[in-house]
């Protein structure tokens, strides 16, 4: 086994070398450009160390893992367009760098992308990451429509808040971390749990997010501290507020989210304030706690060894922890 560094670093090395530079160059600079811009590289990171906790060679499973990392990207592309978000990693986003019409195209174009790199695995490998992957997009996008239905509606509940989560984010780590266990021809049994595994893990990853998105540091998140607030957006962070505070606070912060303010500031500061004074950030620290123990228990059932184990619980911990 090798470090999560070693897998990052092998993974930023072939993406450099597997960088599209080609014309027309105002479809390709755009992807070259958020491929390029930084971020955790999770997803293909999982791809790598799964492969090799299952007996598998990291070498082997690079094309899943960029393929695992361009759909990301191309989902960000899109998503910060619906969002009409300024920053991506602390750089403009690429429909502020070029136009709206330009990260459509390119994101077009990372989806197409993602698919032909399945096309470097044979036979029942091939058929079984395609089919995992076609299922995972197209949850992807579920997620996503139900995070846009939510933004219009004000009586979204946690569990249906859960499931928006599930399919925006925690599929794709689920499936990153099953296509490392396809490409090392794992057992169904193992499959099935790591799979659960990265779920569970995502979900933790996700309401992380949402904690750090109102409560991290705008120098090492890398995006705009409160941008979930100024849309308006019902995270978990908000729905436990509500679900927990008095009918006046529910009336005061239903109120600060129907405002769009020019300098939302203000704004963003009263949320806070509202979120500390029910109790809704410590319980969503709590609710990051509990997903990442919840898959912590699904190792037991994985037929590999205690240090491979230690290796993905340590990766767990690390998510739980990270303020980026």
């Amino acid at each position: 086994m090798h470090t999560i560094s070693d897998y990052q670093e092998y993974f930023l090395d072939y993406l450099s070398k597997n960088t599209i530079q080609k014309e027309p160059k105002n479809l390709y600079e755009p992807i070259s450009y958020i491929l390029n811009l930084g971020g955790k590289r999770l997803r293909p990171t999982l791809v790598l160390m799964t492969s090799e906790i299952f007996g598998g060679s990291y070498k082997k499973a690079l094309d899943a893992a960029l393929a695992i990392e361009v759909f990301h990207n191309f989902s960000l592309i899109h998503d910060d367009i619906m969002d009409d978000a300024p920053i991506r990693r602390g750089k403009e986003t690429v429909h502020e760098k070029w136009d709206i019409n330009t990260g459509i195209l390119s994101g077009d174009a990372m989806l197409i992308n993602a698919y032909q790199l399945f096309e470097n695995y044979d036979g029942d490998t091939f058929k079984q990451l395609a089919k995992l992957f076609t299922k995972t997009a197209i949850e992807v996008c579920e997620g996503q429509q139900y995070d846009i239905d939510f933004e219009t509606r004000d009586d979204v509940t946690i569990p249906e808040y859960l499931k928006m989560i599930e399919y925006k984010t925690a599929v794709l780590v689920a499936a990153a971390m099953q296509m490392g266990a396809i490409i090392a021809d794992a057992s169904e049994t193992c499959k099935s749990a790591i799979y659960d595994f990265g779920r569970l893990l995502g979900l933790a990853f996700q309401l992380q997010d949402d904690y750090l998105d109102a409560f991290g540091d705008p120098e090492t998140f890398g995006k705009q501290v409160g941008g979930d607030i100024i849309e308006n957006k019902k995270t978990f962070l908000y729905l436990m507020a509500i679900e927990d505070g008095d009918s006046n606070v529910r009336k005061q912060l239903e109120g600060l989210f129907s405002l769009n303010p020019e300098n939302p500031s203000e704004k963003i500061q009263t949320v806070k304030a509202i979120f500390e004074a029910t109790g809704a950030r410590e319980k969503t620290r709590l609710e990051i706690e509990k997903y990442t123990r919840k898959a912590f228990e699904v190792l037991d059932v994985l037929s590999i060894s205690e240090d491979k184990k230690k290796v993905l619980q340590a990766f767990g911990e690390q998510l739980m922890n990270r303020s980026v």
